[in-house]
């Protein structure tokens, strides 16, 4: 068995040292087991040290010139080897026991894939209440939050990755498709509660609540169109970090 841990990154040089230092740590969770592993980072054009300081943490780098985050995620996917994909954003810190979490699901064989419920460090309380609500979405809806995702890569291959004319929300979208999928084979998603992946808090910061508002209204008044170009995805897109 093998272990891709594959890591879209866009001027990330402030936390890809971090993430990839969690990773490592993690994966002692699929070593345990004598797994193979390994951290595949698509560097998805930046104008920062991201590669360079992912090169030095360990991970093999490719580039995606195209900025869009299905597309860095497919890219990364492209050229891991493993058995199993591990989609982790490139400001998250997975844990030994995250880890070691996925592989008992792997291990059980009655899941294609699945994802984590999610909490962040220094968040104010407005989004304390909305994380935990999204959470419960998560497990309920089984939607697998963006920056925690994991899959057999065959069925990956086999449904073509992750949704390349979406700029935002491709991973309820993958998520909805995968259900479907995992249907068909007789198998489950599974969404992992016991051990939450911390993730960054810095929209938090970097966004006013209006802004994160408005764009969510707008998702919904336009019936998702807006999903489908960058310009309208700015609280992803704009650079901000």
């Amino acid at each position: 068995m093998k272990i891709s841990v594959v890591v879209p990154a866009f001027n990330e040089e402030k936390l890809i040292a971090d993430t990839l230092r969690s990773i490592r740590l993690a994966s002692e969770a699929f070593a345990a087991r004598g797994w193979e592993w390994e951290m595949v980072v698509c560097d998805n054009d930046s104008t920062d040290r991201t590669a360079e300081l992912a090169r030095a943490g360990g991970a093999r780098v490719v580039h995606e010139p195209m900025r869009q985050i299905a597309r860095s995620r497919n890219a990364g996917a492209a050229v891991a080897t493993g058995d199993w994909l591990v989609f982790v954003d490139a400001d998250s810190q997975p844990s030994p026991g995250l880890f070691g979490a996925v592989a008992e699901v792997i291990v059980g064989g009655r899941h294609l894939g699945g994802g984590s419920t999610v909490t962040m460090d220094n968040t104010r309380l407005w989004f304390r209440i909305g994380l935990a609500f999204w959470n419960g979405i998560s497990r309920t809806c089984r939607w697998m939050a963006g920056s925690f995702i994991f899959c057999e890569r065959r069925v990956f291959q086999e449904m073509g990755g992750f949704n390349e004319a979406l700029y935002a929300a491709e991973e309820i979208e993958f998520s909805r498709r995968l259900k479907s999928r995992a249907r068909r084979e007789g198998k489950k998603l599974v969404i992992l509660r016991r051990h939450p992946l911390l993730t960054s808090s810095r929209k938090v910061h970097l966004y006013t609540p209006w802004e994160i508002a408005r764009f969510m209204l707008r998702t919904v008044l336009s019936g998702g169109r807006t999903l489908g170009t960058r310009q309208q995805c700015e609280i992803w897109y704009d650079g901000r970090r």
